[in-house]
């Protein structure tokens, strides 16, 4: 028996194989989850499709999450076949590389605009439509956060006002669900090797810096996420809600 049998999820943000999203979905799979996958475009779509095949997804659903329309659209589908839904996973972030070198100083306002509404508002607008197929089934919405929302770390720039603007969205959302029997929750990454953290210039640098202080001198791989999404999204996690959950080898508790 799995941890998640009979659980439905739609899971936003796989971009490849490399994603934390993919390994969450692998995760909830074997556990015994029904999911939906989404796609931003074409181009992701490609990418998606295969990876849904393997795992036998079929509902794969297009959704660009700065157009409202298409989230009603993807949750009025996922109502029509589910009927409901049990977990939310977002797994979405996006800066200008532009924005993510150099000083802040820098950052434009188009570049701050884009950075906040596809990487923190988007989490608003999905938990609005997925709230009423989650009514009375013990819902769980989680999303993807770092360190950097609340420590300076170089180039990380708008996309940490992103994040802490992404965090504190899950503690007013958490208040805001909770009476209907949702819960929401961060998972705050230590440094991984995805498509989006290639766009943060000295990545290398964070991760090796990482792997030299954190107490279990380590770095994450994306199975470690997947582990603690598998947790905040199961039974096992029915009381916890409005956290920030680091996934890091400890790094965050490092002072000097």
């Amino acid at each position: 028996m799995g941890l998640l049998d009979g659980k439905k999820a739609v899971i936003f943000g796989i971009a490849n194989e490399r994603s934390i999203a993919w390994a969450i979905a692998e995760a909830f799979r074997k556990e015994g989850a029904e999911l939906a996958f989404t796609y931003a475009n074409e181009m992701v779509e490609k990418r998606v499709r295969p990876l849904a095949e393997s795992l036998g997804v079929e509902l794969v659903l297009p959704c660009d999450v700065t157009d409202d329309g298409q989230i009603k659209t993807v949750f009025a589908e996922i109502g029509k076949v589910w009927g409901g839904l049990d977990s939310l996973v977002h797994s979405i972030a996006y800066a200008g590389k532009e924005e993510l070198r150099g000083s802040f100083l820098n950052t434009t306002r188009q570049g701050f605009s884009l950075a906040m509404d596809i990487s923190a508002y988007s989490l608003i607008a999905l938990a609005r439509e997925a709230a009423p197929l989650m009514n009375g089934r013990n819902g769980s919405i989680i999303a993807m956060t770092y360190y950097g929302s609340q420590k300076v770390f170089p180039n990380y720039n708008v996309m940490g006002v992103a994040k802490a603007a992404l965090e504190a969205s899950v503690r007013y959302l958490a208040e805001a669900v909770g009476p209907d029997g949702i819960r929401v929750n961060a998972i705050s990454a230590g440094p991984l090797k995805t498509l989006a953290a290639s766009g943060v210039g000295g990545f290398n640098q964070i991760a090796s810096h990482v792997y030299d202080k954190a107490p279990l001198r380590t770095n994450i791989e994306q199975s470690d996420v997947a582990g603690a999404a598998l947790y905040l999204c199961s039974d096992l996690s029915t009381k916890v809600t409005g956290g920030i959950h680091f996934v890091d080898g400890g790094y965050n508790i490092i002072g000097m």
